[in-house]
């Protein structure tokens, strides 16, 4: 396996995913895999927040709306849960502004819905 940042983080967070998957399989809503992942997080003593808010800043003032990432998990991942047949390009974007308004540079998007679990590691360089 290629040496890539957060990879022993990503390990264990895929392994987490996949024994979710297993357990629960497809056809549950978003809300009860991101409690089966929340209790696997609590029960592995993982360092995470839970619907993380991020504030989007522009020019010189902070703007009414939020983000709410699913997880950010050891304070660097962000961490997307779907349930939708496929992924699309609103929820890569939907990442990368997690990225952006968090100044982190990985982030795991993943979708219960699928036959096996899908996921995408989505990378955003730092300037």
């Amino acid at each position: 396996m290629e040496d890539y940042k957060n990879k022993d983080e990503t390990y264990q967070i895929i392994g987490i995913l996949f024994e979710v998957n297993k357990n629960l399989g497809k056809g549950f809503s978003e809300i009860v895999y991101k409690d089966a992942i929340e209790y696997e997080f609590n029960e592995l003593q993982i360092p995470f927040e839970r619907e993380k808010e991020f504030s989007v800043n522009y020019k010189n003032t902070t703007l009414k709306h939020k983000f709410y990432a699913d997880f950010v998990v050891y304070n660097e991942i962000i961490l997307e849960i779907k349930t939708v047949d496929c992924f699309n390009n609103s929820h890569y974007n939907q990442c990368l502004n997690y990225l952006k308004v968090s100044n982190n540079e990985l982030a795991l998007l993943v979708n219960f819905n699928s036959i096996s679990l899908d996921y995408k590691r989505i990378v955003r360089t730092k300037k």
